[in-house]
């Protein structure tokens, strides 16, 4: 099972394995904009590490000189002098490197805020198309976990970045200053350590991007038990979940401890070399102190910048390893951002509201993948007047809710037109069209707080009156009434709390509060029984001539008496007409009579 979980995410990532560093650097800096705002304090941070830098770099120095002036001569005034030096000159050192990290979690923390704020906006621009391309899990992941992968990165390199190069270099100048010749050491630690830690580094890099997918798979698997915990229960499918859920989990743990294996060489390889050199330093260094060719001091000196030189390789290779995760998350982010929306406004979009209402779909056409694949909806052709209940009728699959969804332009026609108020929708401006169209979709989607705040979604300005007349006519107003706080009850995530047909009134209740020119209702009475729908079906005729009704339904009693009703087969209009038109005319819809209502019932209609 490892073997074949590894090989099936990582194998595939194996040929596009990066070469270069610089690949994750130039995903990185796509989105060093976000940056811009937080420049005085991105560029405060490495000024800061840099005065620490100095500090450490001069305290070998300085130990040295106590160790050969001060207590080789028994210089106490001198021990003093230059450890009370040494005691100021680390102060300012903490001070730098407590301010590059307050400057530098500034930089990073509004960074990493102004780039979820961005990618949610962009989100929230996506079309259904857009949104039909990412898993919810990825976008949450992505949002979250992906974020904070970069918000690491750019923390660590206005700290560690700055800190270890300098103090890689730095120490190598101090000890060449040292000894020249026993400097001669580090062309073979450096090159050696160096080439490992690249041979180790490359090796990690594609699995960071196999470990951000596994990430999206738990994240995935847990979203989906949650959102459907009561099928679960209901189906005693527990412990399959249970079963799902820890393969993935267990995937994830896989693949982040063959990460972690490989990147878990570094340690131990640098601690070796480091070691070593420094028993080559004592060993070279013992016999030039007995020479005369060093002092004892200067070799505890070259020891501590041997130990500085090879630690700040160290934090070269984690921070390439940081690099190489964020690399993977940084591609993520850049998929989100980089995806242009499918519908946008024009530049001269009409911000005209809608006044009557009138939908015709003239000759459309959809595909889910432009250009791709069958088209879902074939050649549909119609016209809803103004004020008319237009009724679509149609199997699972036929295309009924893609249909509806192109007249708010959730979708985009593929072929073809449709018009609103006798303009293209694509020529009216998103919220201006959106604004004048209220939406009941086949999922009523409840958010959490109170009952009134979900219905204010329809109109934020309405007050009581009009709050519970919307009410009344989706006969939502009784059982709100009966609940403990009323209007002010306050609901679960996605109105856990709520029954379906209690879910679906209050939806339409919000639709209704909205007063949209055109009412779209997508099987939104599935959940209610023939009695309630009767009513709602009596307060929908009320608003005959005010408003145009979009109507999807299965139950043959809730289009009857609908003005037009279209019969969707296949993505196509079979046939349209009256209740009693399709009754005579159309064999498809007399056979979903029959079924529903019986032969009898179709012979004396």
């Amino acid at each position: 099972m490892w073997h074949y979980s590894l090989s099936s995410d990582y194998g595939s990532k194996r040929k596009d394995k990066p070469k270069h560093i610089c690949r994750a650097g130039a995903a990185m800096l796509k989105l060093l904009r976000y940056l811009k705002p937080y420049r005085k304090a991105a560029l405060l941070a490495p000024l800061l590490m840099l005065l620490e830098v100095a500090m450490d770099l001069l305290q070998p120095a300085l130990m040295a000189k106590v160790v050969d002036q001060g207590i080789a001569t028994g210089n106490l005034a001198y021990i003093i002098h230059t450890g009370l030096l040494m005691t100021g000159l680390a102060l300012v050192g903490l001070a730098g490197g407590f301010g590059c990290m307050l400057a530098s979690s500034i930089a990073a923390t509004g960074f990493a805020a102004d780039l979820r704020l961005d990618l949610f906006r962009r989100v929230q621009d996506f079309s259904f198309a857009n949104l039909d391309r990412f898993q919810p899990s990825s976008l949450i992941t992505r949002l979250t976990n992906d974020v904070l992968q970069v918000q690491n990165i750019v923390l660590m390199s206005m700290r560690i970045m700055i800190r270890a190069p300098f103090l890689c270099i730095g120490g190598i100048v101090m000890a060449v200053l040292i000894n020249a010749r026993l400097a001669l050491i580090l062309i073979v630690t450096i090159p050696a350590l160096a080439a490992a830690i690249t041979g180790i580094i490359k090796k990690g890099f594609p699995l960071f991007t196999v470990m951000q997918r596994r990430l999206d798979r738990v994240n995935s698997v847990m979203r989906e038990n949650l959102a459907g915990v009561r099928v679960v229960k209901a189906f005693v499918r527990a412990e399959h979940e249970k079963s799902r859920f820890a393969e993935a989990n267990r995937d994830l743990m896989e693949i982040s401890v063959s990460a972690s294996r490989v990147m878990a060489l570094i340690m131990p390889l640098m601690m070796l070399m480091m070691n070593l050199s420094i028993v080559a330093v004592i060993w070279f260094g013992g016999i030039q102190v007995n020479t005369g060719g060093m002092q004892i001091g200067e070799v505890i000196a070259f020891i501590n910048y041997l130990t500085q030189i090879l630690f700040s390789l160290m934090m070269v290779a984690f921070i390439l390893m940081m690099i190489s995760r964020a690399k993977a998350s940084a591609d993520r982010l850049n998929e989100v951002l980089d995806m242009e929306p499918d519908i946008r406004n024009l530049p001269d979009a009409d911000r005209t509201p809608l006044r009557t209402g009138e939908v015709v779909f003239d000759n459309v056409s959809f595909r889910y993948d432009t250009g791709k694949g069958e088209p879902v909806l074939k050649n549909i052709s119609f016209t809803a007047h103004s004020g008319e209940t237009v009724a679509i009728l149609g199997a699972t699959g036929s295309g009924k809710s893609t249909l509806v969804s192109l007249i708010p332009r959730l979708y985009e026609a593929t072929e073809g037109r449709v018009f609103v108020d006798g303009r293209d929708v694509r020529r009216i401006d998103l919220e201006v069209l959106r604004q004048g169209i209220g939406v009941v979709l086949q999922e009523s989607l409840l958010f959490s707080g109170t009952i009134k705040e979900n219905l204010l979604w329809g109109n934020e300005n309405a007050g009581d009156e009009e709050i519970a007349a919307a009410a009344r006519a989706a006969q939502a107003h009784d059982f709100i009434m009966n609940l403990p706080e009323g209007y002010n009850t306050r609901l679960g995530q996605s109105g856990v709390n709520l029954s379906g047909g209690q879910k679906q009134r209050l939806a339409i209740a919000r639709a209704l509060l909205k007063k949209p020119k055109v009412l779209i209702l997508d099987d939104s009475t599935s959940a209610v029984d023939l009695a309630t729908e009767a009513r709602i079906q009596s307060a929908l005729r009320e608003l005959a001539g005010k408003c145009t009704i979009i109507l999807i339904a299965q139950r043959i009693s809730s289009v009857m008496e609908a003005d037009k009703i279209l019969v969707l087969e296949e993505g196509r209009i079979i046939a349209q007409g009256t209740h009693a038109e399709l009754l005579r005319e159309c064999v498809v819809y007399r056979d979903i009579y029959e079924s529903q209502m019986g032969k009898e019932a179709a012979v004396n209609a």
